[in-house]
C-alpha cells in the first residue's frame, strides 16, 4: 500500500498506517514533508521545541529533524513497538520525502485524513517544523 501524504493530517495519517502494518500490510509514505499537523501555529512550535530540548545531548529523547524520520517515529507511537508484533509492523512502514521513482504514480489517498475536512484553517506543515528544528535542506 502506498499513500500519498501530502495535506494529510498527521494523527489521523499515523493512526491508519499503523492499523494497516499491524494487519500484515507493508506500508510505503511518500511526499512526508507535505504532511500537517492542525492546532495553533506558535503552539505547535513550542511543543516540537521543548520536546527536542528535553533531556541531555547524551541520554536523549532525541527526536529526528528529517520529515520522513519525523513521520515514521510518529507512527511508532501508535504502535507497541517494544512488543515482537510492534516491531515486525514498524519494520513494515517506510516513509520517504518526494516520491521515488519506481513507486511515483501508484499512490492512493486517504480521504478522511485530508485537511479539507478540518473546519479551521490553523496547521502547520512538518517541513516547516523540521527547519525550525534544524532539519537543511
Amino acid at each position: 500500500m502506498i499513500i500519498d501524504g501530502k495535506n494529510l493530517i498527521l494523527g489521523r495519517l499515523s493512526t491508519y498506517a499503523a492499523k494497516q502494518a499491524l494487519l500484515g500490510q507493508k506500508v510505503d509514505i511518500i511526499n512526508c514533508e507535505e504532511v500537517v499537523i492542525t492546532g495553533n501555529r506558535e503552539n505547535i512550535l513550542a511543543t516540537y521545541h521543548r520536546k527536542k530540548t528535553m533531556g541531555t545531548h547524551a541520554k536523549g529523547p532525541f527526536w529526528p529533524r528529517r520529515p520522513d524520520m519525523f513521520v515514521r517515529k510518529t507512527i511508532r507511537g501508535m504502535l507497541p513497538y517494544k512488543q515482537p508484533k510492534g516491531r515486525d509492523a514498524y519494520k513494515r512502514i517506510m516513509c520517504y520525502i518526494g516520491a521515488p521513482e519506481e513507486i511515483k504514480g501508484k499512490s492512493e489517498v486517504i480521504k478522511f485524513a485530508s485537511i479539507d475536512k478540518v473546519p479551521n484553517l490553523k496547521f502547520r506543515y512538518v517541513k516547516e517544523i523540521c527547519k525550525e528544528a534544524g532539519w537543511q535542506r
